[in-house]
């Protein structure tokens, strides 16, 4: 049996294609660099981390693109409370957050496009957008009528549009924006006063969030890409208006062939997040724990299920990391007395048998088993519980 991923979009197991033979095209909705990043930023490209990296094992081709929204409202408000421009907000934030994925060992991605760097090609969206009477110009800007498009709702989240108009009960959200209906989103924003700003059709202004990803993953994958990643809070709002979106102006469907979301980080049974304030800073947490250890931590979690973080979570982590480490330096040991003829058995009297040659047979085995896991859905729990079984087996005839 080949690769097999959960779709979010068709909510099953299903097996892994790509629209071109051998080439991936992965898309992951990055940071908004107001802050620094958390855990649960961690946790989410550290799992598309291993997703790349088992991708390419497997012989694919995969061009990462990671975006960074690099504008924002409370990018702009943390500028203004400081006294400083929006974009040193944002440098210093993404600097931290390279920073902290080099020292957990993620790969780099291909591309880190920014939203200040894609005005031109957000324009164009919205503007094919309005030629198709799938958005309309309100009194602060430019709005995307998702009743264009009704059979696109839900898509994602399988939340039905008849029940949501019948518990809106004509109400379009209270903005005094001329917006028509509640359930329409900003593609366009006309600046305030001390805002950053971009001329437009329609006057100076900035995007509005969704509308970002849509016109950066246009713009380097076209109209169609294989895998779109992000966490599990994305779903809704942000990934549907994203279907909603690119899927209107290149009348192309559907946009994506996996939609993937990494569960939550919990802490108390809350989701962690900056808004909620109840969030660990990456770099708080480098400073007790080693970044492998973070990332065997994470990874000590199938990516979709959530993670209820605290000390103890950590600690466990660091455990099981140094078992792992402990048994990898034992390894390299005794392959190079082996490779020295120094030694040529490892004495097993209940084996009847050489237990060098049974410890080799148990390797093979555990490759092969680890390989089933990744290929059930990334399934890294799975083949971390395959390895540790492994070490404790091997270390008995160490």
């Amino acid at each position: 049996m080949g690769l097999r991923v959960h779709d979010t979009r068709r909510r099953k197991k299903v097996d892994f294609t790509t629209i071109e033979p051998g080439k991936v095209r992965m898309y992951v909705c990055g940071i908004t660099p107001y802050s620094p990043s958390h855990l649960g930023h961690a946790r989410c490209y550290v799992s598309f981390d291993i997703i790349h990296r088992w991708l390419e094992s497997k012989g694919y081709d995969v061009t990462y693109v990671q975006n960074f929204t690099d504008v924002d409202d409370k990018i702009i408000n943390i500028a203004n409370e400081e006294g400083i421009d929006f974009t040193e907000v944002a440098e210093r934030n993404i600097e931290d957050y390279l920073s902290a994925m080099d020292a957990m060992n993620v790969l780099r991605a291909d591309h880190y496009p920014r939203v200040t760097e894609t005005i031109d090609g957000i324009i164009s969206m919205v503007e094919i957008l309005l030629e198709k009477e799938h958005a309309y110009i309100g009194d602060d800007g430019v709005y995307f009528h998702v009743e264009s498009a009704p059979e696109k709702y839900g898509l994602l989240t399988g939340q039905n549009i008849e029940a949501v108009r019948a518990g809106a009960s004509g109400r379009v959200g209270g903005t005094g924006s001329g917006k028509r209906d509640h359930k329409d989103f900003a593609l366009w924003k006309l600046a305030k006063p001390g805002e950053p700003q971009w001329p437009s059709p329609w006057g100076a202004g900035r995007p509005g969030w969704h509308i970002e990803c849509s016109a950066m993953s246009l713009q380097f994958f076209g109209e169609q890409f294989d895998i779109h990643g992000g966490g599990e809070d994305l779903r809704f709002p942000h990934h549907e208006a994203e279907i909603f979106q690119s899927e209107c102006c290149t009348g192309i469907s559907p946009l994506v062939h996996h939609w993937m979301h990494n569960g939550f980080v919990n802490v108390d049974g809350e989701k962690m997040s900056k808004s909620l304030g109840n969030f660990w800073t990456i770099t708080d947490a480098l400073q007790n724990f080693e970044p492998l250890v973070l990332r065997h931590a994470l990874l000590n979690a199938h990516y979709r299920n959530p993670i209820d973080l605290s000390e103890q979570f950590l600690e466990d982590g660091k455990r099981s990391q140094a078992k792992l480490e402990d048994a990898y330096h034992d390894a390299l040991t005794v392959w190079d007395e082996v490779k020295h003829n120094q030694i040529v058995k490892l004495p097993r009297p209940e084996l009847g048998s050489d237990g060098l040659a049974h410890t080799l047979g148990m390797l093979e085995k555990l490759g092969e088993q680890c390989a089933v896991a990744m290929d059930d859905d990334f399934n890294t729990r799975e083949a971390l519980a395959r390895i540790n079984a492994a070490i404790r087996e091997i270390s008995k005839m160490l």
